[in-house]
C-alpha cells in the first residue's frame, strides 16, 4: 500500500514496468538522437579549421550536448509529472490484466465447448472414415466376383477351345481316314 501512496504524490513515478519502460525508452532514444556524430564526423565537417579550432567547436559541442540532454530529460520528468503519465500507464496495465484475467475464466468455460466441438469433429470424421472403409471393401468384393468370373469364363473358354481342338483333330483324322478307304 505504501508504494500506491508514494505513487499518488508521485504520478511520474510508477508501479508498474509500463512507465519504467517508456522512460528508459524515451532516455536510450535521446542519448541515440544526441550522441549520433562521432569525432571523425565532426572533424570532417569542419575541416577548413585548424586542429585547435576543431578540439574547441568539439569541446562546446559536447557542453551543449550535454546541457541539450538535461534539459531535455529534466522537461520530459516535469511533463510526465504534470501529465500524471505514471498513475495512467499504472491504470492501464491494471486494465490489462484485468481483461487478461477476464479472459483467462471466460477460457476455462470455453475450454469445455472446444472439447465437446473437438470429440463431435474427432467422431464424425471416424463416421466418415469407417463409411470409405466399407465402400472401398465393397468395391473390393465386387472385383474380387468379377475375377472369379473372368477366371470361370477363361477356364470354361479354355475347355470350348479344347474341345475345338479335340473336333479339329478328330476331322482332321476322319479326313485322313476317308482317303485310305
Amino acid at each position: 500500500m505504501d508504494t500506491i501512496s508514494e505513487t499518488s504524490a508521485n504520478p511520474a513515478i510508477g508501479i508498474g514496468s509500463r512507465f519504467s519502460d517508456f522512460n528508459n525508452s524515451f532516455k536510450f532514444a535521446l542519448r541515440s538522437l544526441l550522441t549520433a556524430c562521432s569525432n571523425e564526423e565532426f572533424y570532417k565537417a569542419f575541416s577548413s579549421f585548424s586542429s585547435t579550432e576543431k578540439e574547441s567547436l568539439h569541446r562546446l559541442y559536447l557542453q551543449v550536448i550535454t546541457s541539450l540532454h538535461e534539459n531535455i530529460e529534466d522537461e520530459f520528468d516535469s511533463i510526465c509529472h504534470r501529465t500524471k503519465v505514471g498513475a495512467t500507464l499504472d491504470a492501464v496495465e491494471e486494465i490489462v490484466e484485468e481483461r487478461e484475467l477476464d479472459l483467462l475464466s471466460s477460457n476455462r468455460s470455453n475450454m469445455t465447448d472446444v472439447a465437446e466441438n473437438l470429440s463431435t469433429a474427432k467422431k464424425n470424421e471416424l463416421q466418415h472414415l469407417m463409411q470409405m472403409v466399407q465402400a472401398a471393401e465393397e468395391h473390393n468384393q465386387m472385383i474380387r466376383k468379377r475375377l472369379q468370373l473372368l477366371k470361370e469364363s477363361r477356364h470354361a473358354l479354355s475347355g470350348s477351345s479344347h474341345a475345338v481342338e479335340k473336333f479339329r483333330s478328330m476331322n482332321v483324322n476322319y479326313g485322313a481316314n476317308k482317303g485310305d478307304v
